[in-house]
């Protein structure tokens, strides 16, 4: 009888433990066979210039939930400023099969969209959404398309404004323009109003991929007797955001940029759209068709957040006193 026993509990320990392992394989497939999404994220720059923006961008995937390597996984793509290699590098994604593909600018988004139209994209910096052909309206963008705006016309006409203040006696502004950009022709309508009524001379000083000689553009604007300067953080001005800094402290003319992290790496002054910011908000949209949602239902948004910044470093440098009535309206100044 204790024979018996004893071979009905050695039974029994065999029973439990081939459950158990089976338990384990189930649960090991089932890992196995979750699938993880993939994120593909195009950069018309480099890791450097978009590290702010990348590192804003990850943080809001993380407020949701996701965890980079577990489940989600990004494949990231950087041109390095070269606008001509942001074709292949969409087709690569795309040959990766990626769920979402995130561009950080329209310039990136367009060689995504050529090489799949039925991939999501979204679109952390568009400029001109329905020019560019990438949307068909803000409301409902249609296609596979969407993504946030960031250009207004009344935005340059208010770092005029800024410009007027920051130095009282000003007369000439060079705009810094990249010819391979159509987001900006728009708004130079209200760009001249604005001059006229700040009695300025306003001038564009054109750059373009092919001859990015920004030293020749400078010497220009010195030539011309320009004593200001703003620019605007497109990818290829923000590929050569450091020389364009150099150049402004070398000739000593005060500046205001687009973007806050050009502020921070040594410019004058910023105003405009928290960039950091909608990139955090792009993780959301990408959340969003991740769980079943469609670009061309997704409206468009513009930003929420809007910083001036004041470098009171940089003003020592080229000798200008930024007026107290500038420095207390700025959302940062750095010291």
């Amino acid at each position: 009888m204790r024979v018996f026993s004893s071979r009905r509990a050695v039974f029994s320990q065999i029973v439990a433990h081939c459950a158990l392992l089976f338990a384990v394989c189930f649960a090991a497939e089932a890992q196995q066979n979750e699938k993880v999404p993939r994120v593909g994220f195009l950069v018309d720059g480099s890791p450097s210039t978009h590290f702010t923006r990348i590192e804003a961008f990850r943080q809001g995937l993380r407020e949701l939930g996701y965890v980079e390597g577990k489940n989600i996984k990004i494949e990231y793509r950087y041109a390095e400023g070269r606008s001509e290699r942001l074709s292949e590098l969409a087709k690569q994604l795309v040959g990766l099969k990626v769920d979402v593909i995130v561009g950080s600018s329209s310039r990136a988004a367009r060689p995504a969209k050529d090489a799949s139209p039925s991939i999501p994209i979204v679109v952390a910096l568009v400029g001109d959404p329905i020019g560019s052909g990438l949307m068909a309206s803000l409301a409902r963008p249609g296609g596979n398309v969407t993504g946030f705006y960031q250009y207004s016309p009344e935005l340059l006409g208010k770092r005029l404004e800024l410009l007027k203040e920051i130095v009282p006696n000003v007369s000439g502004v060079a705009f810094l323009y990249d010819t391979d950009s159509n987001a900006f022709r728009s708004v130079f309508k209200n760009a001249e109003a604005t001059t006229k009524t700040l009695a300025l001379r306003f001038q564009v000083v054109e750059v373009n991929a092919r001859n990015a000689d920004y030293e020749a553009a400078f010497r220009l604007i010195v030539d011309e007797h320009l004593d200001t300067l703003i620019t605007e953080a497109t990818p290829l001005a923000t590929f050569h955001r450091n020389r364009i800094l150099e150049l402004a402290k070398q000739y000593r003319i005060p500046a205001i940029h687009s973007d806050q992290e050009w502020a921070e790496a040594g410019g004058l002054s910023s105003y405009g759209a928290n960039r950091a910011d909608l990139f955090r908000r792009t993780a959301v949209y990408v959340d969003k068709i991740l769980k079943g949602a469609k670009p061309a239902d997704l409206p468009v948004e513009q930003p929420r957040k809007f910083e001036l910044i004041i470098n009171l470093k940089t003003a020592k440098q080229i000798g200008l006193i930024i007026p107290p009535n500038v420095l207390a309206r700025a959302d940062k100044v750095i010291r």
